[in-house]
């Protein structure tokens, strides 16, 4: 069955670039490329574009951004593979991330997104692009042992005539994202072997790093979501309760949000390491019911239009032991010094050096990293992949970067987590949520 046949009676107008072949017009088609002005945000009469997340000015200025970086790495052109970065610059947000999927921004002109035939529609119901530089690949690539969609994709660059234009220096991509495979960097390198292609050392997440404003306001309506979760969490749990029964209370509350500020999905399951178990991070829920006197530390995230803000409390059923008071005590005193220093202007590293030399004078330490930065998650993390707070760390804060400081002490046989997400103002900084740093009595 021809792929068409999956959708009868459509009349995309999408490209049709699975039929073309090289031939004596290929330069009328480079020329056309060439000659067609690049698509403004807004302006095209899609779904997409007619409720975009933000103003076509901003989104033009991340363009511009992406661009202005590309120049300075000396790049000309950048092949996008992280959702979050997708979303970003085009607005496209759909689960389809699972098979590959790929834009394509060059230099100058119109950007390409690739993916599955059958998601290509959803591009337009989603994203500011054009249905033109919106090109689905055929259903006969997905998910074989011998062909793979970027062979295709590499063959309709060419024929959209950005192969040639994009040799003349290195083409970045995305070597560490997470949905980009060695198979999928294979059939790159074979289906344009005129290209040298470089690692972009995660090129769009450093401009996401500073939030916009806008960002700011999505991230703020997240955090009311987050409230809710957490409160969710802490009203559900008690001694005979199973830890699933909390993981369903906070993921309704995750997805109802409060009022306006609706919950999307998180890019991490909560995480509930309870008892002997919390002095590990990372661990989600069993039917394990909750027994007197025990501690469990609760991580989750409330999403709002795919910014995340974390939290993480530990709470208590009962009694807690003597080691949790104490950490209890030492973690809130150390965050708040770490919160006092932190400002635009003051590196990252100073911020790790005051959370270590507070935990040294109580004979403590912690080896993993204080915090790093956040916005735009798609599973399976909500980090951005770029700056973290330690002292090996050698960023500036600026204002508009936003963080989760995670102040995790995991000892042994018990545990204690206390996180906020933070974003650094003009003259300091503002917590998203205001819960109370303590242990948690239930």
């Amino acid at each position: 069955m021809d792929e068409g046949e999956m959708f009868p009676g459509r009349t995309d107008s999408r490209a049709q670039v699975q039929g073309m072949r090289p031939g004596a017009d290929q330069g009328g088609a480079g020329a056309e490329v060439n000659a067609r002005p690049e698509p403004r945000p807004g302006e095209v009469d899609t779904i997409g574009a007619r409720s975009l997340g933000f103003a076509p000015e901003e989104y033009l200025a991340r363009i511009s951004a992406v661009r202005g970086r590309m120049r300075d790495q000396g790049l000309s052109a950048l092949i996008v593979t992280d959702p979050a970065n997708i979303y970003y610059l085009t607005g496209y947000n759909a689960w389809s991330f699972y098979t590959p999927q790929l834009l394509f921004v060059p230099a100058s002109g119109p950007l390409t997104l690739f993916m599955r035939d059958m998601d290509a529609r959803g591009a337009s119901h989603t994203s500011w692009l054009p249905p033109e530089d919106i090109v689905g690949y055929p259903e006969r690539y997905v998910q074989r042992p011998h062909i793979h969609p970027f062979d295709w994709v590499a063959f309709a660059l060419r024929q959209r005539w950005e192969v040639a234009r994009a040799s003349t220096s290195p083409v970045g991509v995305e070597m560490d994202s997470h949905f980009f495979s060695p198979r999928a960097f294979r059939a790159l390198v074979n289906g344009v072997p005129e290209w040298r292609l470089v690692d972009s050392f995660e090129l769009v997440n450093w401009i996401r790093a500073i939030k916009s404003p806008a960002e700011i306001a999505l991230m703020r309506r997240a955090a009311e979501v987050t409230t809710e979760a957490m409160d969710a969490a802490l009203s559900t749990i008690g001694e005979g309760v199973g830890q699933h029964e909390v993981a369903a209370a906070i993921t309704a509350a995750q997805t109802r949000g409060r009022g306006e500020s609706w919950g999307d999905y998180p890019a991490i399951v909560p995480l509930m390491p309870t008892g002997e178990s919390a002095d590990t991070p990372h661990l989600s829920w069993t039917d394990r019911e909750f027994a007197a006197d025990e501690s469990v530390s609760i991580e989750l995230a409330g999403v709002h239009r795919r910014y995340h803000v974390p939290l993480a409390r530990t709470a208590v059923i009962g009694r807690p032991k003597q080691e949790l008071v104490r950490l209890e005590g030492v973690v809130a005193e150390a965050l708040a010094a770490v919160l006092e220093s932190a400002a635009p202007g003051v590196p990252t590293a100073e911020l790790a050096r005051t959370w270590n030399r507070m935990l040294a004078l109580h004979g403590l330490e912690k080896p993993s990293r204080l915090g790093y930065s956040i916005g735009i998650g798609y599973p399976p993390d909500w980090g951005e992949r770029t700056i973290s707070i330690r002292t090996e760390d050698d960023q500036i804060l600026q204002a508009g970067m936003t963080f989760h400081l995670i102040c995790g002490m995991w000892m042994n046989g018990y545990g204690y987590e206390l996180s906020e997400s933070i974003l650094i103002t003009d003259s300091g900084v503002e917590t998203f949520t205001d819960f109370p740093r303590e242990l948690i009595r239930l």
